[in-house]
């Protein structure tokens, strides 16, 4: 009789704090299932050894195996430690030991739990054992959900790897850092998105360059992130993920998919309303204003031309007549802006239609008159409002701040409450030393984050940009460009000629 040797060891095993803890050990495993093959006379036909594996996970290489040498019948007997090595899912129990393994010719034997399908009397304890094991799994997934989903409530990232421009803080558990090298990138994404240039432009830029990619740079970093085939090139997914990932901008963000069950692996979306979305967790890449910016165009759907890049005027120019967005059209070798309604039918919009180069003339024009306007009218200067940027900006370290010196107030309640607890008796001197320095150092991050905010609102209201500083940036004007429509800009709405008229009826509606 020639026996196969199954054993299989889990992380949970390795985290037992019992005396018997290394009797779970693969060695111990190898050893006792050894000696009672050679107690019974058998041949060894080969020993499988799954190490860091749990017993719900259908893809382990060794059990894979196994069970293609089983079906080839090149042994048996399967013989284990217990019954839960093999499986613990009652599904492969009914499958394999009580359905394929008879069919094979293959007799299963655990011995600690005696489990021999070679003895039909014991069938029912099989399925008990299995049944048991079933609800193990089922209440160790329950748990070690509740503590992930506390963790992310609580704004501590879990993953296994950190976002792309960001790094594991190595002195606060589930805390980022910001990582310069990676963060560099991340902003030139952002920047070249807000100045008009698409997805996949941005993408060839990067390649082109030689910039690696996130995971490519992962396994540059020496990480052991399993790298996908042909994935070391930046792709339009890549950038498209990046620039709506709120994690970029301070928050973070998880739970974004989940588990169908605790027996899959496969993930599918949740829905917004139930991910996990803590504010202020880390220091932001993106900063408010230049994210806001990203937003609006995103939701803007502009399309880029096939040179990669986004006309100057995308979905900033409209029919006077309808409201409808002028689309991009070119002919010999000259772009043009008209309205898509125009000749649908007799009762639609007359419609707009004006040359791209002589919209961007009427703008530059009407906004070389507003800088002779206000440029030199000093005393105007001081009577116009802040810029939305600054405005939104300072809002946002505002918030961050009293978020800052929320927790502050919040660790020093519970510092004092360790202590009392130490002198309750509830604490040792060791517990309440270890636990109230984490908590300090905390602290301290924390209150070196408000002197940061502190510090930026000092200069932003040192430096608050008005409507005229916005144009005063622009001077001279030589040309417009996708970001000074975007900052400048909010419409242009486009007539239609009159007849017998050459002046095309043009209003410019500006964000100042």
């Amino acid at each position: 009789m020639k026996a196969a040797i199954y054993c299989r060891l889990s992380e949970e095993d390795r985290g037992k704090q019992l005396a018997d803890a290394d009797s779970e050990s693969i060695q111990n495993q190898k050893t006792m299932l050894l000696s009672y093959a050679m107690e019974q006379g058998w041949e060894i036909a080969g020993i499988y050894s799954d190490d860091d594996y749990a017993g719900a996970d259908r893809s382990r290489p060794a059990f894979c195996r196994l069970l293609r040498d089983a079906e080839a019948r090149r042994f048996d007997i399967v013989l284990c430690k217990t019954q839960s090595r093999f499986t613990r899912e009652l599904e492969l129990v009914e499958k394999y030991i009580h359905g394929l393994f008879p069919i094979w010719g293959i007799r299963f034997i655990s011995i600690v739990d005696n489990a021999d399908t070679a003895n039909k009397g014991n069938k029912k304890s099989r399925q008990i054992n299995g049944l048991v094991n079933e609800w193990y799994l089922e209440d160790m997934s329950d748990s070690i959900k509740s503590v992930l989903d506390t963790k992310r409530r609580n704004g501590r990232h879990i993953g296994s790897f950190a976002l792309y421009g960001y790094r594991k803080d190595p002195d606060r558990k589930g805390g980022l850092l910001i990582d310069e090298q990676a963060a560099a990138v991340v902003r030139e994404v952002f920047t070249l998105f807000a100045q008009g240039h698409g997805k996949t432009a941005i993408a060839r830029m990067l390649n082109e360059r030689g910039v690696p990619n996130p995971t490519e740079y992962k396994h540059r970093q020496g990480l052991r992130y399993q790298q996908p085939k042909n994935s070391t090139l930046w792709k339009y997914a890549a950038i498209s993920r990046m620039l709506t990932n709120e994690i970029y901008l301070g928050h973070m963000v998880q739970g974004k998919y989940g588990s169908v069950s605790y027996k899959s692996k496969v993930n599918r979306p949740r829905p917004r309303e139930d991910w996990f979305r803590v504010e202020d967790t880390h220091e932001a890449i993106i900063d408010l204003a230049l994210w806001n910016r990203v937003q609006t165009i995103l939701k803007q759907r502009t399309k880029p031309f096939s040179t990669g890049e986004i006309g100057v005027f995308a979905q900033k120019a409209r029919c006077a007549g309808c409201g409808a967005v002028l689309r991009s059209t070119q002919s010999n070798g000259r772009r043009y802006l008209k309205c898509p309604n125009h000749g649908v039918s007799p009762t639609a919009c007359t419609g707009a239609f004006i040359a791209v180069d002589r919209l961007e003339q009427a703008v530059l024009s009407e906004l070389c008159q507003l800088i002779d306007r206000y440029l030199d009218a000093a005393a105007l200067a001081c009577k116009l409002t802040r810029s939305v940027h600054s405005d939104a900006q300072e809002q946002r370290l505002q918030a961050t701040k009293a978020s800052c010196e929320k927790k502050c107030a919040a660790y020093a309640k519970n510092i004092t409450a360790l202590y009392l607890d130490k002198a309750n008796g509830i604490l040792t001197e060791q517990e309440f030393i270890t636990i109230s320095a984490q908590l300090r150092r905390e602290q301290a991050q924390l209150v070196g984050r408000i002197t940061d905010c502190t510090a930026k609102l000092a200069q932003l209201q040192q430096t608050a940009r008005t409507p005229r500083d916005a144009i005063a940036q622009y001077v001279p004007p030589s040309h417009l460009s996708r970001t000074m429509v975007e900052l400048l800009i909010d419409h242009i709405a486009v007539g239609r000629r009159e007849p017998g008229t050459s002046q095309l009826p043009i209003t410019i509606y500006w964000n100042f």
